[in-house]
């Protein structure tokens, strides 16, 4: 069906970068809306941001003009810069995608990798 394979992230002193993206592959027909959702130990899931096909973005309030989601269509990637790092941005990123392939319109995960934000 199809993968979403995460790359980037890692540790990052606070005010620093990190950047990530996430590349679909397999079999698929089209990718409809792409997100960055983040989970710390023993917290909530939250939304960081969205990204629609044509580009249109929202984001979380506690990443807004920090954080920057952007998508290659040609590429089947999503993006997020992550500026200004804060020690709560440590937690474990997933990107997901709905995606159009043969047996219908589904959810997809990538892997998840950890952020690390610490002087």
């Amino acid at each position: 069906q199809v993968q979403l394979v995460e790359s980037g992230g890692g540790l990052a002193q606070p005010g620093g970068f990190l950047v990530f993206s996430c590349a679909a592959s397999g079999s698929f027909i089209s990718i409809g809306i792409m997100k960055w959702v983040r989970q710390a130990p023993g917290s909530q899931r939250k939304l960081v941001a969205t990204v629609t096909r044509g580009d249109l973005t929202t984001y979380g309030d506690s990443v807004k003009g920090r954080f920057a989601i952007s998508r290659d269509n040609s590429k089947d990637t999503v993006y997020l810069q992550m500026n200004s790092l804060k020690p709560e941005d440590t937690a474990v990123y997933y990107c997901n995608a709905d995606v159009l392939s043969l047996w219908g319109w589904s959810d997809y995960w990538g892997q998840g990798t950890q952020v690390t934000v610490s002087s």
